[in-house]
């Protein structure tokens, strides 16, 4: 078994968002970055890929522009109830949409001409010992670093093996996704709600519509399969019956992954600094993952830096600055998405909800603010 000994001042584990976004950040200040990622690029994952505009001035900063490669620019949300009742509004800050296809393999070209090392495998193993971390991968290759950076997503073997308490309670969720070819605004995402779940709706850079929904397993098991669960409950909803009447599936079949985890996870474990999902998740119905795992990576690099440059000068101030930076950033989106997704899972509740919004259309756009941040500046 292999020790690399050369100097990484970072190893990233997960290349989803949340760690191509801190490999690009790091790089771009001079650090020597190893991000390793079981897959390839460029490759699917589950995901409502629309993103808040609030991003988008880190990201131009870190040179990469999803504008200019071809993102479609939202600014109008539908929201409909279980019963197809229709709310519309506007966007506060507007967002834009791009698979993460094409978002991902995008960042990781960008993080490679940073000089950033991606390796294709998987992580087996992290040990901290004497202010010093060892990585063992699958190839069994042993790589030794001042900071990992935890970024592998919902659910890992990595979250099993560390014990995580989340890990340890099975979740009740589900979720699917598609994309389909067919008559969308550009300009619009829609979130469709139906008996035990909700569906997100808007286009990306291809003009493909994705349509990603997570449903209660318990709801989904009743069902023989997914084109059964979906006439039977998915469709009841009239919004979503009649895009998916009304297009083309351009997948072989749909995407899923199950046992998706909304509790509350600490954003650093074992020295470990998390991000994106892996440090915690707000709601799907909120729509603003993909900006908060940006937005995670941004704050974490913030402080890694200023803990290798000798300004913060302990790793316990470094891993209390990044948790008390990530809870005041996200720990009341993740409180008011949590109150959002259970507004709208009960009929009687969520119909009260929708006579609310109908008669004072300004609550709406004050809603949505609750669960997105500000727009992001350079730091």
């Amino acid at each position: 078994m292999n020790t690399i000994s050369s100097r990484i001042d970072v190893i990233i584990i997960g290349g989803g968002l949340a760690g191509l976004t801190s490999a690009i950040h790091l790089s771009k200040f001079g650090k020597k970055v190893l991000l390793i990622e079981k897959n390839t690029y460029p490759k699917h994952k589950v995901c409502g890929e629309y993103i808040s505009n609030e991003v988008l001035p880190y990201l131009k900063h870190l040179g990469v522009d999803p504008i200019s490669n071809g993102a479609k620019q939202i600014s109008k949300i539908h929201l409909t109830t279980t019963k197809s009742k229709l709310i519309e509004g506007i966007l506060p800050l507007g967002g834009f949409g791009m698979s993460r296809y094409y978002l991902d393999n995008l960042l990781a070209k960008k993080a490679i001409s940073n000089g950033v090392t991606i390796l294709q495998d998987s992580v087996e193993k992290v040990d901290f010992k004497e202010d010093f971390f060892t990585v063992q991968t699958k190839k069994t290759t042993l790589f030794q670093s001042k900071i990992v950076i935890g970024a592998f997503g919902k659910r890992s073997l990595i979250d099993v093996k560390m014990k995580r308490k989340f890990i340890q309670k099975k979740s009740p969720y589900l979720a699917v996704k598609i994309h389909v070819k067919g008559n969308f605004p550009d300009n619009l995402v829609a979130l469709h709600n139906f008996k035990g779940g909700y569906c997100g709706v808007s286009k990306v850079e291809s003009d493909a519509i994705n349509l990603c929904y997570i449903s209660d397993y318990k709801m989904f098991k009743k069902f023989k399969n997914i084109e059964d669960f979906q006439e039977q409950v998915v469709f009841k909803n009239s919004h979503l019956n009649k895009i998916y009447s009304n297009s083309e599936a351009l997948f072989e079949k749909p995407l899923t992954i199950s046992q998706i985890s909304f509790e509350i996870k600490n954003p650093v474990e074992d020295h470990m600094i998390m991000c994106g999902d892996t440090a915690g998740m707000i709601h799907p119905l909120c729509g603003n993952g993909m900006a908060m795992a940006i937005k995670s990576a941004q704050l974490a690099c913030v402080r890694i830096l200023q803990f290798l440059n000798g300004e913060i000068k302990t790793r316990e101030g470094l891993e209390k600055s990044y948790l008390r930076d990530w809870n005041k950033e996200f720990i009341n989106r993740l409180k008011t998405g949590r109150f959002i997704a259970w507004l709208f899972r009960n009929k009687t509740i969520s119909g009260m909800a929708y006579s609310v919004l109908k008669k004072f259309p300004f609550l709406l756009p004050m809603i949505i603010k609750k669960t997105h941040g500000k727009t992001m500046h350079p730091e």
